[in-house]
Formats: C-alpha cells, structure tokens, sequence
C-alpha cells in the first residue's frame, strides 16, 4: 500500500464534523473509528465524551495501514436533567425527546482529542453549551418529526437545519451544538504545528 503524505486524520463519519473542518479550509481525511460507545458505570457525561474522543482518535491512529499523523476524534451528547438523550429509535421517541425539550434548556457536550502519533502528545477536553428551546406545539413536533431530521441526531433535532427554528438562542460554542467544537479544535492542531492559519 503506497502511504500518502502525512497530515490530518479525521477519526468520524459524521458530515456535519466534516463540512466544519471544510468550512475552515483544513484538509484531512476521514477514516472512521469502531470503539465500543457504551457509557461506563459512575462516568460523567463530560467524562463519557473525552474518552470516546480520545478513544477514537487512538483507535484510528493505532492502525498501520493508515497513513497520517494528527488524529481527531469526537463525541457529542445531549443532556437533559443529567439524563443521556442518544438517536431517537423512531416517532414515539423522538415525540417523546423534543416534548421533553419543549420550553426549557438543555446541555450539549462535545469531547474532543487531537493526537499526534509521532510525538505521543493527545490534547482532550470536553466543551458545554446550553441550548434553549422555545415552548413547541403539537403540529410543530408532529411536522418536524415528519422531515426525518431528527432520527439521526442525538436530542431529536439538528440546529443546523430544519431544527433551527425551535432554538431562540444558545449560551456557548455553536460549532459544539453541531458536532464540533471548532475554535477548541483548530487551538489544538495549531499548538501541535498540524496547521498554520493564514499563512503565507
């Protein structure tokens, strides 16, 4: 296998994570990590997201057949009264999920971690924002709901997309609430020499 240069390695599938890191001009490749997600016993939700970050970075980067040197993983949750909200399965959980989030606030929590396979060196952290959103009728659940959106987004709604009309303001990072915590991130690259911003 003929190695391409080295540079970044994005450790997601996730478009949204992809389409951010474009916006911003930075190449990298995607390759996909195949951690186990399960949430452990006594772990935090800031706790879950950085190791699932960090273990997908490392997982992706532990692979010899794969050529580059900066590794990033992530890992988005939604949390609402400390209870985890993951992908609704169909209708009834995402009814159930976006009335619960219905006229009040809730937390969203990014992990990410940068690893650099050369130098051993991993920056993680996890970042919080608080979402807020507006008191929602029935038609409105029942129309979003009948976009799709919802049934592949953690919390039931993308605030991106369609999902946007429901949130009236947020307070934090509004990379972070679509799947990456891009100021964070591009930090981390920059301090391990992986980018260079406007350079010339």
């Amino acid at each position: 296998m003929q190695e391409e240069p080295q540079g970044i390695v994005l450790a997601s599938a996730s478009s949204r994570r992809c389409e951010l890191l474009e916006q911003v001009g930075i190449p990298f490749q995607i390759i996909p990590s195949s951690i186990d997600e399960t949430l452990l016993a006594d772990e935090t939700a800031e706790d879950h997201a950085i190791r699932l970050s960090r273990d997908k970075a490392l997982e992706v980067a532990g692979r010899q057949a794969v050529a580059g040197r900066w590794f990033i993983g992530s890992d988005t949750i939604v949390v609402r009264d400390n209870v985890i909200l993951g992908k609704p399965f169909d209708a009834a959980e995402a009814r159930q999920m976006l009335t619960s989030l219905s006229g009040r606030s809730h937390r969203v929590i990014s992990g990410y971690a940068v690893h650099d396979r050369d130098s051993g060196q991993t920056i993680s952290a996890a970042v919080v924002t608080r979402v807020f959103f507006k008191k929602l009728t029935s038609r409105e659940i029942e129309g979003y709901i009948a976009t799709g959106e919802p049934f592949d987004k953690a919390g039931a709604y993308a605030i991106q997309g369609i999902g946007s009309f429901m949130v009236p303001r947020i307070e934090g990072s509004y990379t972070n609430v679509v799947g990456l915590p891009l100021c964070e991130v591009i930090a981390a690259l920059e301090e391990m020499a992986a980018i260079e911003l406007f350079s010339k």
